[in-house]
């Protein structure tokens, strides 16, 4: 038998009902933003990624899919979707179109890493991206539309933890606190530690490695905050007071970093504990080098991706209303004739915009009502010759028991009044 690789898995239902949910939660929430969607291709040339990440990032180093196709030209399956999103604007001139531009994706992405629960060697995201504006309160905003994604997701008890990587002087100056800080703990540090020293210390912030994270938890480590410039500084408080003055709580992280080199100014990260201890649900941060560095005009950009595994794992925990979005009618038949009947009821049904299901063939009306529990019904309608001379079906509360007589051609109207 073949079976998955490992890193994969097949998303089955009833899974696939809050895969589902969460989708239509994001493109309702971001078209409120103003943000329309992208779609770029899976694979790109591997240079994308190289330029944008980082050379010496763990994803560019370790992590990426990368092959040669029959032209041996360097190909990778997309770690990540801010540079393809960059790359589509820069190739299709969108940035000449307008001043500010918002842009939502959402699809599968690659990494090799190790599975563990919510980490998957293909994974999936869901993503925004703001270019155009250097401002803070550009920078709050995306912050405060990551919250309210969650909590129109019904998920409540987060965390927001964000810091400062500051301008261009600002992280020259923390490098070399950094590099002062660490090169005396070199011989502690992991080798792929010791190499970043070198070509891009701030790297070794990022590094997963016990000993690695022992050694930059000794006293006197310095924090990019306690490096920032007058304006980066200025720009760090601007997005705290917007994230107060909006009702978002948060919480100063001096530690936190991300894994890919383009961040400046504010990054962010929304944790849970549902997770348990990879809690992290989803980040991102300001990036106003990319575009410039990738060949286009010198663009401010702002953005966040969240983990759609991760994601579903919380619903699962925290969440009511997608399962509830799942209820469905389960129309019943007592005997043949109403087979017949049901379909055409299941139709209209649906044609008004309820969730409804018909068998095919006679069954007893207990393996009906056992298919009914089975698919997350919430009512049973039930029809047989005594309901058929009336003109009317018995509609069941599957969670009660509860029945009543209603007139079939009251049915729609009933089902929406209880909220189906």
């Amino acid at each position: 038998m073949i079976t998955a690789l490992r890193g994969t898995a097949d998303i089955l239902p009833p899974a696939t009902a809050l895969w589902q949910f969460a989708e239509h939660t994001a493109r309702d929430l971001f078209a409120r933003y103003g943000y329309a969607e992208i779609r770029t291709p899976v694979f790109e040339q591997t240079e994308l990624f190289v330029r944008s990440i980082g050379d010496t990032t763990d994803i560019v180093e370790k992590e990426m899919y990368t092959f040669a196709d029959k032209k041996g030209r360097s190909l990778t399956l997309r770690p990540e979707g801010t540079a393809c999103v960059v790359r589509a604007c820069l190739e299709h001139k969108l940035f000449a179109q307008a001043r500010v531009q918002k842009y939502y994706y959402l699809g599968p992405m690659f990494r090799y890493e190790r599975p563990q629960a919510g980490r998957q060697r293909q994974f999936h995201q869901i993503g925004v991206e703001l270019f155009g504006s250097y401002s803070p309160l550009a920078d709050a905003e995306v912050i405060s539309l990551m919250v309210r994604f969650f909590e129109a997701a019904g998920i409540s008890g987060l965390s927001v933890n964000i810091n400062s990587l500051g301008d261009a002087d600002s992280r020259a100056a923390y490098r070399d606190l950094l590099r002062e800080f660490i090169e005396p703990k070199a011989g502690q540090l992991c080798p792929d530690c010791q190499r970043r020293i070198e070509r891009n210390v701030l790297r070794v912030l990022d590094c997963k490695v016990p000993l690695c994270k022992e050694a930059l938890e000794a006293p006197g480590m310095p924090t990019t905050v306690s490096a920032l410039s007058g304006p980066a500084r200025a720009h760090y408080q601007r997005v705290l007071e917007s994230l107060t003055a909006m009702g978002i709580p948060f919480r100063e992280d001096a530690r936190l970093v991300r894994g890919l080199d383009y961040y400046t100014h504010t990054i962010f990260e929304v944790t849970h504990t549902a997770l348990g201890a990879q809690d992290a649900m989803g980040g991102g941060g300001r990036y106003d080098g990319l575009i410039e560095q990738m060949g286009g005009p010198a663009t401010g950009g702002v953005g966040f991706a969240l983990g759609v595994e991760r994601l579903v794992i919380a619903l699962q925990h925290v969440a009511r209303k997608a399962q509830q979005a799942a209820k469905t009618v389960y129309l019943v038949s007592c005997d043949e004739p109403a087979l017949a009947e049901n379909l055409v009821l299941a139709d209209a049904l649906r044609r008004a915009g309820i969730t409804a299901l018909a068998g095919y063939e006679q069954q007893s009306m207990k393996a009906q009502l056992r298919h009914a529990n089975a698919a997350g019904a919430r009512w049973a309608v039930i029809r047989g010759s005594d309901e058929r001379a009336q003109g009317a079906v018995r509609l069941k509360n599957m969670e009660t028991g509860d029945e009543a007589l209603v007139p079939t051609v009251a049915l729609v109207e009933k089902l929406r009044e209880t909220g189906r």
